[in-house]
């Protein structure tokens, strides 16, 4: 159950949290029970009096920066969520967006010449240190020699080792946490699994740029949001050049005060982009943090750093657009529906009550701004209802509901009184007029009568299936008679479905 090497980082990252008092923290003693306060007075009491300097969120930035990269990303997570920890606090612990410490200029030159197989003056004219610094890469502007300004992104030295080390610690805290049974339905595992596959990917650079152009060409069919060209001939496995994204950074605390911003238009574009790319491509930007995200007037938004990418199959982006839509409908029995229908809530639960707990839920959040809803609040009450109707964590949609929290949280800091359901509603009623109408299901039963058509063709030609492939199949294809009359029903429908089509257009 993990390496001694393994059981020795997690007791040390423990002793890092302890000692910036972080696990436990004072501030958080009214919250909790009385022997988690005592639990917590005794961490302090080891840890020495080093442990209360700061506020909360300058020691955690402090403990997750020695912790390493997937400490790192965690609180890159939660500095988009000053609405339930306290703008302060998402202040201080925001500093692991893009402002960690830089390493040298030399390196990355070093690193940049290896990368492209030629002096660094062979592609750049000029090349400056880093202005952006974060826990696997740091960001360099340049210029081409073309004289397209650029930014160069160079991985850290050893990032690949350090990434191993702590997803394998990490990997072996989410086996322990596993152990409560009240955990299991959250799939710690599955969740830390996820984690590690996507920080793996964001360590070849190469998977960077291919992502980057493919969620360019998506952003560029709504143009809600936009992303830089990659320059194919600076790219390598530990560096990635993409010209210079526009605007100024939103981690920059002037980036909100540019004159002619439309703060709500900005809101409403970050959030519309990104349910367009879930909902109509399946692949969107799964790291859309304020250091990932420039804006400028009116209402520009520039997305950089492409290293996790989230898709969604056919069903995950049907079921979500239908969540969607029966919230914005405010109809929970189809909404609880859906719910089933997905497997999301077992099928021994009542239909009726997990509707009203929707409602719940629901009602109190339409016709009031971002700012008049406690996220906290609603955060507690969805985590009940999850408990009380056993719902689990889902491991192929951990990318999209973390990404779903922390674009919202962005926007609420962008406009406070943005309505995240107006936002919505014109991207999730394209894709129900698009994919839900009796149009596009007729297409799709064509489409299937084809497939139906194939196969039944190819069973024409071998009219003498092998045994056990008939019986899998459930068929009685001994005689070629019955063969040939389900590929004449076939060609029947094909015909049929092709002629239906074809008038649709």
């Amino acid at each position: 159950m993990g390496s001694l090497a393994s059981w020795w980082r997690l007791i040390g990252a423990v002793w890092v949290l302890a000692r910036a008092d972080a696990l436990l923290p004072v501030e958080a003693e009214p919250f909790v029970s009385p022997s988690v306060r005592a639990l917590g007075r005794l961490a302090r009491l080891c840890a020495g009096p080093q442990a209360r300097q700061g506020r909360p969120g300058q020691r955690l930035a402090k403990a997750f920066e020695r912790l390493g990269p997937v400490a790192i990303k965690l609180g890159q997570f939660l500095s988009t969520r000053g609405d339930i920890f306290g703008q302060t606090f998402a202040d201080d612990i925001g500093l692991l967006k893009d402002r960690l410490a830089p390493f040298p200029t030399a390196v990355a030159i070093a690193e940049v010449e290896a990368g492209v197989g030629r002096p660094l003056d062979h592609l750049f004219k000029s090349f400056d240190a880093a202005v952006g610094a974060a826990s696997l890469a740091q960001a360099h502007p340049a210029q081409l020699l073309d004289g397209r300004r650029v930014a160069v992104k160079v991985l850290r030295p050893n990032i690949e080792s350090r990434v191993a080390a702590d997803t394998e610690t990490l990997l072996l805290a989410a086996r322990l946490i596993n152990g409560w049974p009240s955990a299991r339905r959250l799939a710690p595992s599955a969740a830390a699994a996820t984690l590690a596959r996507s920080l793996r990917l964001e360590l070849d650079l190469r998977f960077e740029a291919a992502g980057a152009d493919e969620l360019r060409a998506v952003m560029d069919n709504d143009g809600y949001i936009q992303a830089p060209k990659v320059v194919w001939e600076g790219v390598g496995k530990r560096i990635l050049t993409l010209e210079w994204a526009s605007g100024l950074a939103l981690s920059d605390a002037a980036s909100l005060e540019q004159e002619g911003l439309d703060r709500r238009r900005l809101a409403d574009n970050l959030l519309r982009g990104f349910l367009a790319q879930a909902l109509d491509h399946g692949v969107f930007h799964a790291d859309l943090h304020e250091g990932n995200l420039f804006i400028g007037p009116p209402a520009s938004v520039s997305v950089v750093d492409f290293g996790i990418i989230g898709r969604l199959g056919a069903a995950e982006r049907r079921y979500l657009a239908e969540i969607l839509w029966g919230f914005l409908r405010r109809d929970y029995t189809r909404l609880a529906a859906v719910h089933f229908e997905a497997g999301y809530v077992d099928s021994f639960h009542d239909r009726a009550a997990f509707a009203q707990a929707l409602r719940a839920v629901g009602e109190p959040l339409f016709g009031r701004s971002a700012k008049d809803v406690s996220m906290e609040r609603l955060l507690t009450q969805l985590f009940e209802i999850t408990a009380l109707f056993e719902m689990r964590l889902r491991p192929e949609l951990i990318l999209l509901q973390k990404t779903m929290v922390t674009v919202e949280g962005v926007a609420r800091r962008i406009d406070p009184d943005c309505d995240i359901w107006s936002a919505a509603e014109p991207v999730v009623r394209r894709w129900v007029t698009r994919e839900l109408s009796p149009t596009h299901r007729f297409r799709h039963a064509a489409s299937e009568a084809i497939d139906a058509l194939r196969a039944i063709s190819s069973l024409a030609i071998h009219p003498h299936p092998p045994p056990e492939t008939a019986q899998e199949r459930g068929l009685d294809l001994s005689q070629p008679a019955s063969a040939w009359f389900g590929f004449g029903l076939g060609v029947l429908a094909a015909a049929a479905a092709f002629a239906a089509a074809a008038w649709l257009r």
